[in-house]
């Protein structure tokens, strides 16, 4: 491990962990998903969640991380040379991932630069998906490029180049701990004025009270429910990408794992509500000041945060011209460092195999990652967007879960892993987490998985059917690719 390759403190690591956490579904897909699953009722399986899988898998990656301070393919390899094909299928999926999600950060600079001046109109709707995007469900669309959002998400891979090729500390590291605290600054201005505003109770009420549709205990045994708060979870921390396997594989001697884990855990979650209490006092202030049933203006994602607050900011007056700007710049921060903690994985991996800089390896990412984009730049890019998240979700990244789990839980010895995690702790971890990681979580997530991929099964089209076979055959053969590739490193 080169010095370059190490952070410089715990603290620069926390805010990087942090920034690769809290990202998008902190800010738009936590509101709607608690709201549409029982609101208050919600919490419940969202704490266990928390307590059930967030937590503990997040030590399974700091402790293997810690411990071999490899990438997963070199670690895979360790355990057993047939296993590092699986480490770079894993490494390709927050690859894969970073393609679309640097456009979505494209489509925020354009709303950036418009909030100064409210230049989506009055019709919001017809300018997010007509006038911006041109969104086509015609396969032949890919070949119509929207050149402002070309430009954008040329810009993005740009920054993302700028920051993550130079050294660990002066790059990735400044950066995060300059924009972690600057983004939960702002947020909390935005979420404090946001209390402020008329209807916003009703907001915060509609958040937090119960629905009990059927009653408490009906609702409760609720398996959707529960998937739900599992799959929240799983997102929000970007569980199984390997952020948190490559981020602690850079740390030095001495850390305290667990309690690090347990604050990047809890400071996402108190995020998130505090995130959502801002915009449900929003909503509430948008239905009552314009007599729409608050039903009626929830709504989840891009839809969220490209339609509906922007007509919210319309009807604030002179006041919209600086909770717009202020909230899509911490919607920049936000995704920009999750961006640079989806690099990594993939950029750790090519220098431990082929002994190339940090340098060239992001120039690599940056490049391919970029022509990939292109496509989700183009009429058609939407569609194709939404085809590639729904796969990557719901068969890569919880797949990705389960293949962790039972090589560190089943094929390792995780008693290894239990070691480094107290080596530096005074709060051990013992039995309980080792069923947890051995038959909890594997059983949760795997009926997710089965349940998931099925759902999408029955409601995908040819077109959508045909997309996603291809996007699996590229993550059956690049793998096969880069197993193959003789490694330049003698350790590896």
């Amino acid at each position: 491990m080169t010095e370059k390759n190490q952070w410089e403190n715990a603290f620069t690591f926390m805010m990087a962990m942090i920034g690769s956490a809290v990202g998008l579904g902190n800010i738009w897909r936590f509101p709607y998903i608690a709201y549409s699953n029982g609101g208050g009722e919600f919490i419940i399986p969202y704490i266990v969640a928390i307590l059930c899988v967030g937590i503990p898998f997040i030590y399974v990656e700091y402790g293997a991380g810690y411990r071999f301070k490899a990438s997963l393919s070199k670690i895979l390899r360790k355990i057993n040379k047939d296993y590092e094909y699986i480490g770079w299928f894993v490494l390709l999926i927050p690859y894969l991932i970073l393609t679309y999600y640097t456009c979505i950060i494209g489509w925020n600079i354009i709303y950036l630069c418009l909030s100064f001046f409210k230049g989506w109109g009055s019709d919001t709707d017809s300018f997010f998906t007509q006038s911006m995007l041109h969104s086509t469900t015609n396969p032949m669309g890919i070949f119509s490029i929207v050149l402002p959002i070309f430009l954008a998400v040329a810009f993005v891979w740009v920054i993302i180049w700028f920051i993550s090729h130079k050294d660990l500390n002066k790059g990735l590291g400044k950066v995060c701990k300059i924009l972690i605290p600057l983004l939960f600054f702002i947020m909390a201005g935005i979420v404090i004025y946001s209390i402020t505003l008329p209807g916003a109770s009703t907001g915060i009420k509609a958040l937090f009270t119960p629905h009990w549709s059927h009653g408490p205990l009906i609702d409760l045994l609720d398996v959707n429910l529960w998937l739900a708060a599992f799959g929240q979870i799983v997102f929000s921390l970007s569980l199984g990408l390997c952020i948190m396997l490559t981020y602690s594989s850079y740390l030095p001697k001495g850390v305290n794992l667990v309690k690090n884990g347990l604050i990047v855990a809890l400071t996402n979650s108190a995020f998130e509500i505090f995130t959502a209490i801002g915009m449900f006092s929003i909503l509430g202030y948008m239905s009552v000041t314009s007599h729409v049933p608050i039903n009626d203006v929830i709504t989840d994602g891009a839809g969220l945060a490209f339609i509906v607050l922007p007509s919210v900011f319309n009807n604030m007056g002179h006041a919209g011209y600086i909770i717009g700007p202020l909230f899509f710049i911490c919607l920049f921060f936000a995704a920009l460092t999750s961006a640079l903690s989806l690099i990594e994985p993939l950029s750790s991996a090519l220098s431990d195999k082929f002994g190339i800089s940090r340098d060239k390896a992001t120039k690599y990412i940056c490049v391919v990652g970029f022509l990939i984009s292109i496509i989700f730049t183009s009429g058609y890019g939407v569609t194709l967007l939404t085809y590639f998240d729904d796969f990557l979700n719901q068969f890569g990244l919880l797949l990705t879960i389960i293949i962790e789990c039972i090589i560190f839980g089943w094929i390792y010895k995780i008693e290894d892993i239990m070691e480094t995690l107290n080596e530096n702790s005074n709060l051990k971890i013992g039995k309980t987490w080792k069923f947890i990681i051995k038959y909890f979580i594997p059983i949760v997530i795997g009926f997710m998985w089965i349940k998931g991929n099925f759902d999408n099964f029955i409601n995908e089209g040819v077109t959508k059917a045909v997309i996603q076979i291809i996007l699996l055959a590229i993550m059956i053969i690049v793998p096969i690719i880069f197993t193959r590739l003789p490694a330049k490193v003698e350790d590896y």
